[in-house]
């Protein structure tokens, strides 16, 4: 090998030597580039099979959710009518008894007749007292003549005394004697005012305008006051019927809307389709403990005499509430061991659609449509017909009710 190729080679060598230090760092430089490729192919083969996966399992919570249809609560009526049952009354209603005992010698109205106060509704015989008095009178001329006799005779006395032709213990005896008659003839006097008292009771009269609801005797029999101790004898019934008492046990839960003043009505059976119109005119002001009702008066003005006494009616009451309230579909109820409930639906943090139970307080219910005191407002939005089995915070899928064919899924 000649000298040139020689040097060529040993300089080769030597420039070979001096890039060792440099060889190693490039070779960790390079195995640096190579882990990072190798974790941007993984990275680029697992994100988009996590999104898959999110994405699946996002539309597979979607079609299982259940789907229904909420709708926002309506507002309550301000005015609600009850119906309670009534029974109507005379607006005065009494027995009429005699004051004296004798024999019934006429009557003068039978049942169903219409009096005015003062009228003569039967005469009642009474021999004893008619001679009693006769009695009572002669003992009153007599007890009057006594103390006639006795006065004259006290003066005489005292007129005697002053020029000492009798003695004093003389003259205060008879002035004392003419004292004592005089009260026996206001005894008598007393005695005859109270028998005419009890002949005027001969007379039987209406106390009252009214009708003449029942007659009990008939002429010829005994008439006995009760003042001897026995059982007094009613002689007729008199009722008031221009102004009817209507009775209403008002639950509690009404009392306080049932106030004087307020208008009711009243409907019967074999008046179809008519309402009698009645005001409320007072309460008792106590609520029965046994059955939790107020006892409410309401008065009619049966000037047109249509009504009768001991008759049965419903009343309806026409009560403003005392606070708003919202209704809903009976079905949207949700009966659980903590209470009823209500489904609505409201927007997660995530933007899911899910369901809230919330607790009410219902009110009135007629079976299809219930009404709800509190727990709702004009913003929520009720389910209708809940699953059973929805529970708080479960992801449901709301639908238009007018697009929906079926309805919602899981229906009661």
């Amino acid at each position: 090998m000649d000298k040139a190729l020689q040097d060529k080679l040993r300089d080769k060598a030597e420039h070979t030597g001096d890039m060792k230090p440099i060889s190693g760092r490039f070779a960790l430089l390079a195995l640096l580039v190579l882990l990072a490729v190798a974790v941007l192919v993984a990275i680029g083969g697992i994100i988009p099979r996590l999104h898959a996966r999110k994405a699946l399992a996002a539309e597979t919570r979607t079609l299982a959710a259940p789907e229904v249809i909420a709708l926002p609560p309506k507002a309550g009526v301000p005015v609600q009518d009850i119906v309670l049952p009534g029974n109507i009354y005379a607006y005065t209603d009494s027995p009429i008894y005699s004051r004296t005992d004798g024999y019934l010698e006429k009557w003068y109205f039978d049942i169903g007749a219409h009096v005015r106060k003062g009228q003569l509704l039967a005469t009642v015989s009474t021999p004893e007292i008619d001679q009693q008095l006769l009695q009572s009178r002669a003992d009153l001329t007599t007890s009057q003549t006594n103390a006639h006799l006795a006065s004259l005779t006290a003066d005489r006395y005292r007129d005697l005394l002053k020029d000492d032709a009798v003695s004093k213990q003389d003259t205060e005896n008879f002035a004392s004697q003419a004292a004592s008659t005089g009260s026996a003839v206001n005894s008598a006097q007393a005695n005859v005012q109270r028998l005419e008292k009890l002949q005027s009771f001969e007379h039987i009269y209406a106390p009252f305008d009214g009708i003449i609801t029942a007659r009990n005797v008939d002429i010829g029999q005994l008439i006995t006051s009760g003042s001897n101790g026995g059982a007094a004898s009613q002689l007729f019934h008199l009722a008031a019927v221009q102004m009817l008492r209507v009775y209403v046990a008002v639950p509690q839960a009404y009392g306080d809307a049932a106030k004087p003043g307020m208008v009711a009505g009243l409907t019967f059976n074999e008046y179809p389709g008519k309402s009698f119109p009645a005001k409320v005119v007072r309460s008792s002001g106590y609520i029965d403990p046994a059955s939790r009702t107020l006892l409410v008066e309401v008065d009619y003005n049966n000037h047109a005499d249509l009504l009768t006494p001991g008759a049965y009616t419903q009343v309806i009451f026409h009560l403003k509430s005392a606070v708003p309230t919202r209704t809903i579909p009976t079905s949207a109820l949700m009966f659980r061991a903590e209470g009823l409930r209500v489904a609505t639906v409201v927007n997660a943090m995530n933007g899911e659609t899910v369901a809230k139970l919330v607790p009410i307080i219902p009110g009135d219910d007629d079976g299809k449509i219930i009404q709800i005191v509190s727990g709702l407002d004009g913003n929520s939005q009720v389910i209708q017909n809940p699953p059973d089995s929805v529970v708080d915070g479960e992801v449901v899928n709301v639908v238009n009710p007018q697009t929906s064919a079926a309805g919602p899924s899981g229906a009661k």
